[in-house]
């Protein structure tokens, strides 16, 4: 199956305010799957946490993985663990604990349906070159997905005959990867540009 990329800039971003603060969303699957009904098999989004102090939203049959893009945050879970995170530190935990945070922050979210599995790595990319290998699979896996998200900075991605350039808050879906691939990440800039890579699992 050959795969396909879905490129929503910053300004087509849809953001939602809540008790804490603000979520944008940025890719759910399926894609008519909506939120609050909790009927899909993952979500990403980025979060502003404005408040002192904060509650998880109970997100039962849920795991979460969370990445801190900016400020520092303690995060408890009642009865498991706790710890303080610091920009591009991330923590994995059950949608079903009871969690508290303190900081102020903005942060990164993949949330996975029981029986799927994933994982996110910030990477850094220096004027010039750098290559990544994507869309490694397993035997359980049906499908894979990878994500781009751009942190800071800008990038071009070059994935097979594809060529697209990320500005900061840009975002970049590449689903349904059938085989393992190599994208060249090319930082044509003076700064050093960051990324949050998304690898996915699911059934």
């Amino acid at each position: 199956m050959t795969h396909s990329i879905h490129i929503t800039r910053k300004r087509e971003q849809h953001t939602s305010q809540w008790s804490g603060g603000s979520t944008t969303q940025l890719a759910i699957y399926p894609e008519s799957a909506v939120y609050s009904d909790r009927s899909f098999q993952w979500r990403i989004s980025s979060a502003v946490v404005e408040a002192e102090e904060s509650v998880f939203t109970p997100l039962p049959g849920f795991w979460r993985l969370l990445m801190i893009l900016e400020g520092e945050l303690f995060i408890e879970h009642e009865g498991h663990h706790s710890l303080t995170l610091q920009p591009f530190d991330q923590d994995s935990f059950s949608g079903g604990w009871t969690t508290r945070s303190k900081g102020k922050v903005r942060d990164f979210n993949l949330m996975l349906a029981e029986g799927n599995n994933g994982e996110l790595k910030a990477i850094d990319v220096a004027p010039g070159l750098h290559q990544e290998l994507i869309g490694v699979r397993d035997n359980d896996a049906r499908h894979a997905d990878e994500a781009l998200y751009c942190v800071a900075g800008s990038i071009t991605v070059l994935i097979d005959e594809d060529k697209v350039t990320l500005q900061e808050g840009d975002f970049m879906l590449i689903s349904k990867m059938s085989s393992a691939k190599t994208i060249t990440l090319s930082n044509q800039t003076q700064e050093k540009a960051t990324l949050i890579k998304t690898s996915i699992l699911y059934s």
